[in-house]
């Protein structure tokens, strides 16, 4: 029985469109963190913070931290959408540990959607910041003749960071099952411990680098303040 064989059970078609197992499980890691966000924000107290308020707080708190660090003073408008890339690939990646369930990010066509809603996002805050015709500016900087190699770059970077998630997600998977294939469930606990470990490496890798091209679209706009 394949991991994903119930779920393909559950799938159907909305005219031309095909609703599968990655859609389903995707949708499903949704209502989970809705849930948990919804759950984890119900009683929020000052005087005396649940436990789970107290991990949700010290897990915002590290997010918040780590994009200042890379875009100062534009983490309260970046950390909602950085904050919750980490946040959903991260549990996209683990809740493929739950038996019958895969790994959505191991289908390239959720790596892709991902890496499109991050060329979407650099742009949208570029121009946001910057305006849009002081935006679409700095790719004629320094001189025009470098604009199909900026174009480039947008388009190479997006294919990388969708490949990227992929292709580690679904070897991963391979490695695990190859693992298991030869020794057998001897070892089911360190191959637990290396799936959650990549899950959560990948998960940061990819914020980190969407934090990064956003920042890079941010930095011009302090160049040119600074000018």
């Amino acid at each position: 029985m394949r991991k994903t064989e119930f779920l393909e059970l559950l799938a159907f078609h909305i005219g031309p469109l095909s609703i599968g197992a990655t859609v389903l499980t995707t949708w499903l890691v949704m209502a989970l963190l809705t849930g948990l966000a919804w759950f984890g924000t119900r009683r929020l107290s000052v005087a005396t913070p649940s436990r789970l308020q107290t991990m949700l707080e010290g897990a915002l708190l590290a997010m918040q931290h780590a994009i200042e660090a890379v875009a100062p003073g534009y983490a309260a408008q970046l950390l909602p959408f950085i904050g919750s890339l980490w946040v959903f690939i991260a549990a996209a990646n683990l809740i493929g540990l739950v038996p019958g369930l895969a790994s959505p990010t191991d289908n390239l066509s959720l790596t892709v959607a991902l890496a499109m809603l991050v060329f979407f996002s650099v742009h949208w805050f570029g121009i946001r910041i910057d305006g849009f015709k002081a935006y679409l500016r700095h790719y004629l900087d320094p001189n025009p003749l470098f604009l199909p190699f900026h174009l480039l770059g947008e388009i190479t970077r997006t294919l990388t960071l969708a490949i990227r998630l992929f292709g580690n997600m679904m070897s991963l998977e391979l490695a695990a099952l190859l693992v298991l294939l030869v020794a057998g469930f001897l070892v089911p606990v360190p191959l637990l411990m290396l799936h959650i470990v990549e899950a959560l490496v990948q998960a940061y890798i990819f914020g980190m680098l969407a934090l990064v091209y956003v920042a890079g679209a941010l930095q011009f706009h302090e160049l040119k303040r600074e000018d």
